[in-house]
């Protein structure tokens, strides 16, 4: 067999006969997609999948999305198709796509693929899984591997220019992050934790703990952080819980709240990043103790 330097000509004629937008896609399950081209049809079950794809500036090629994803404007116009755990399966098959990416906890992915729909699974939980989802999605369309990674390069230079600008009073203050007045907080192990440690604070959530911890309130009241802030919409007066009225943060009313929009920044492990640190540094420069 005649060979081309290192590559016979067979292989090199199999190689040729590929199409030029081909790509094998691995999702977080390890299951492995191809496709011919570039998909042209993206339903997103995850908000922080459809900033994903948004930022990427392919926004475009949305065709449906939960009834979670709000951001940005532009996909407000999109059919919704229920939710990342309890998707309308006839509505996505209506529309024809030639992909649909969801969240881990999704139930629907067999149902999807029994269907014939093409279907990837990510597990975005933090800095580092957001940035391989970037990176696959980007892949998955076609889109410049160095331009990708410039991309998340500027995020956590944005992140850093942050938290560069922040008084040396925030510094090594203790805060309390809670997700849910159950209470659920966020660890130093969440993405969450990953922002606050990256603004020079000090988490009071170990991550020995877990990302998401629920939390006995009694370990909150010992803890006793400098500063709190609520990560979701909330009319409560903290002080009123038991115990409460003793921590520094409550005793001080050094206490973050966050309108809508704002929470739903801070709970998206997405490239929106950069503006989630914003929010948290805001708080910062209002409620540190001087």
């Amino acid at each position: 067999m005649k060979r081309f330097g290192s590559v016979s000509l067979v292989f090199l004629a199999l190689f040729l006969s590929l199409p030029v937008g081909a790509v094998e896609i691995t999702d977080d399950l390890g299951v492995t997609s191809s496709f011919a081209n570039p998909p042209q049809r993206i339903i997103s079950l995850l908000p922080s999948l459809t900033e994903t794809v948004c930022v990427l500036k392919q926004c475009q090629k949305l065709v449906g999305v939960d009834r979670y994803s709000n951001w940005p404007a532009s996909i407000k116009s999109l059919p919704i198709v229920g939710g990342g755990l309890d998707p309308n399966i006839e509505a996505i098959a209506i529309l024809k796509p030639d992909v649909v990416l969801v969240g881990k906890s999704s139930r629907t992915t067999d149902r999807l693929r029994s269907l014939g729909i093409k279907v990837l699974t990510f597990d975005v939980r933090d800095y580092r899984s957001a940035q391989l989802a970037m990176t696959k999605i980007a892949l998955l369309l076609g889109l410049p591997d160095k331009d990708t990674e410039l991309l998340w390069q500027n995020i956590i230079a944005q992140v850093s220019s942050i938290a560069a600008s922040l008084p040396k009073s925030s510094q090594g203050i203790r805060v309390y992050f809670e997700v849910s007045n159950t209470p659920f907080g966020a660890g130093e192990s969440s993405f969450i934790g990953e922002t606050l440690s990256r603004l020079k604070v000090i988490n009071i959530i170990p991550a020995s703990l877990g990302p998401f911890p629920k939390l006995n309130p009694e370990f909150i009241v010992r803890e006793n952080p400098n500063l709190i802030m609520l990560g979701y919409t909330a009319n409560e007066n903290l002080s009123a819980r038991p115990g409460w009225n003793k921590i520094q943060a409550v005793s001080q009313q050094r206490i973050c709240t966050f309108t809508a929009e704002e929470a739903d920044v801070l709970s998206r492990p997405s490239p929106r990043i950069p503006e989630a640190a914003q929010i948290m540094a805001n708080c910062l420069i209002a409620k540190s103790p001087k």
